[in-house]
């Protein structure tokens, strides 16, 4: 057994001072049991505990460390702008070369406004599209999350797994009145949505490979026929890519999937694992936003000079050393040996991949949606996640979460994790 002594005392600290002891709720370990190792520091694929217990993590901060825990080029990026400054309240360069980046790396995205974090994004983006079309509807798909704010706080994915509308107190019945939801890859459920209501939707806004029930993936052209509804009755498309963008492929799901959305969100990797996101698309779309048009809109700290120059320096590496193919090869790799590894064990779970993500489902069933998600077995999950973590594996505390590789990821790394798994889903199946 692991030694938590240090961790669980401070875990005990912070309940006194901090709602549940931690600062998001997944983090809590509430969703599988026991207390999370606290992080003393990082360092490539490792974590390293309070405790000093080192850990293989998959969890890469839930996406933005595509080179890994403290890659040099971050943290000399980092250390050089912080010796000038951290915040100025007044434009740079580095805002305007991380904007050029982007919207050469997306091509759907003429313009960009950077913001703080996934939420403010996918909340300014909603709130331009009703500015734009002069509508109030927007149509979500269950199982996706958006950030927390009020209007999209209904039957979300990621740590809000509850089925209440909206799912937490605080959120008017009123602000979620014109969000309408629908079952993500279920065409005709959304083509009944517009039938009804199609005049008054402002936008959809999805994610087009959803990784907060777990990565889902969409099936029989189910993207490009949401793209022909939303034009056909003159909604906007507004594609969330915060945790897909730079994960799935260099030019995000949509690149993928060959989508041409009117808004896109990205964040996370975009600010190499400092706290930056941001929102753009059409050019004459995002001129409704303030001082260029009426849509408002600010942020002391959005485009702050330490986020900007990490997010420069991550994503010229990312191009120059085609990042996102190679993790996209050796995730394969790894899934593939956690697939052998379950099936050697006599159990036959969903496994799911794309780019460098990754989701192992505890179901027979094949998982298309949330309520398919849903039939996972979270008592193996809590088994497996268990047996993982106390040999020195960091998968995310939740079924429903995506698990995350690196560029530091070597192939001893994944050696241990296949070798753990074994054991983890032999326990499991054990309790059969």
């Amino acid at each position: 057994m692991l030694n938590h002594t240090k961790s669980t005392a401070a875990f005990e600290a912070a309940k006194k001072v901090i709602p549940g002891g931690v600062n998001s709720p997944v983090r809590s370990f509430r969703s599988v049991g026991g207390n999370p190792p606290f992080a003393a520091r990082g360092s490539g694929s490792k974590l390293y505990d309070l405790d000093g217990n080192e850990y293989i993590d998959y969890i890469m901060s839930y996406g933005p460390l595509l080179l890994g825990h403290a890659p040099a080029v971050v943290i000399d990026a980092i250390t050089a702008a912080a010796a000038g400054g951290t915040s100025y309240g007044i434009p740079t360069a580095a805002e305007v070369t991380l904007a050029e980046m982007i919207c050469k790396l997306v091509p759907s995205m003429d313009m960009v406004r950077m913001v703080n974090s996934g939420t403010e994004a996918t909340m300014s983006a909603i709130r331009l599209a009703r500015a734009y079309t002069g509508r109030d509807y927007i149509v979500k798909f269950i199982g996706c999350y958006h950030g927390h704010s009020d209007g999209l706080l209904v039957k979300a994915g990621s740590a809000a797994t509850t089925l209440g509308t909206p799912d937490s107190p605080g959120v008017p019945k009123g602000t979620v009145a014109t969000t309408l939801l629908v079952p993500f890859n279920d065409l005709p459920a959304l083509e009944n949505v517009f039938a009804e209501k199609g005049n008054e939707i402002a936008a959809v806004i999805m994610e087009p490979t959803p990784g907060n029930m777990g990565l889902v993936l969409p099936q029989n052209n189910f993207l490009q026929n949401m793209r022909k509804l939303t034009k056909k009755y003159g909604a906007l498309l507004i594609c969330d890519e915060v945790m897909s963008g730079f994960r799935s492929a260099q030019g995000g799901s949509q690149s993928l999937y060959d989508i041409d959305p009117d808004i896109t969100c990205l964040g996370k990797v975009i600010g190499g694992g400092l706290p930056v996101a941001a929102y753009g698309g059409k050019r004459d779309i995002m001129s409704m936003v303030s001082p260029m048009g009426p849509m408002y809109q600010a942020g002391t700290l959005s485009g702050n000079p330490l986020a900007m120059a990490a997010g420069i320096v991550s994503l010229q590496y990312m191009i120059k050393h085609d990042v996102c193919a190679k993790l996209a090869a050796r995730t394969a790799i790894l899934v593939s040996g956690l697939q052998n590894a379950a099936e050697k064990a006599g159990l036959n779970y969903q496994f799911h991949l794309l780019g460098s993500m990754f989701t192992v489902f505890f179901t027979e069933k094949e998982v298309t949606d949330y309520a398919t998600a849903l039939t996972s077995d979270q008592d193996a999950f809590k088994i497996y996640f268990h047996s993982m973590l106390e040999q020195g594996i960091y998968l995310p505390p939740s079924q429903f979460e995506t698990n995350f590789i690196s560029l530091a990821h070597s192939d001893e790394d994944f050696e241990k994790t296949l070798q753990a798994a074994e054991i983890a889903f032999g326990e499991v199946a054990k309790r059969k």
